[in-house]
């Protein structure tokens, strides 16, 4: 029986991202996106037979090429990276339980995961 080979997720949808504007002609080099994002040539070569990050590099490649690189596409990538500041302040023991809680409502509403009143 064929098995799949199974990918460790180590990428991020921002990496995605930086490698389908590299991809689009950005300017920018994979030299940098790799630096910038703390990886390795052979992560690359790894995520290259992901086909979960080349069909999400391809999702962002379409997505630049079809809409240009609008300002809210922007905002959705710096949301992802902002996610993880948002986690690591929620389980700050020196954040005020006021902050977490409005980081917790917010992260809520973003993921639209509020309850529906289909009443």
């Amino acid at each position: 029986m064929d098995t799949l080979p199974l990918y460790h997720t180590k990428w991020s949808d921002r990496l995605a991202f930086d490698v389908a504007l590299m991809l689009e002609g950005s300017g920018e080099t994979l030299q940098e996106v790799v630096t910038r994002h703390k990886i390795t040539a052979q992560d690359i070569l790894d995520f290259n037979k992901d086909p979960i990050f080349l069909k999400k590099v391809e999702h962002y490649q379409n997505e630049v090429r079809d809409k240009g690189l609008t300002f809210k596409l922007k905002a959705r990538a710096q949301a992802e990276e902002l996610l993880t500041t948002s986690w690591m302040l929620i389980h700050d023991p020196g954040v005020s339980p006021a902050v977490k809680a409005d980081l917790i409502k917010s992260t809520v509403k973003w993921g639209g995961l509020e309850p529906k009143n289909d009443v």
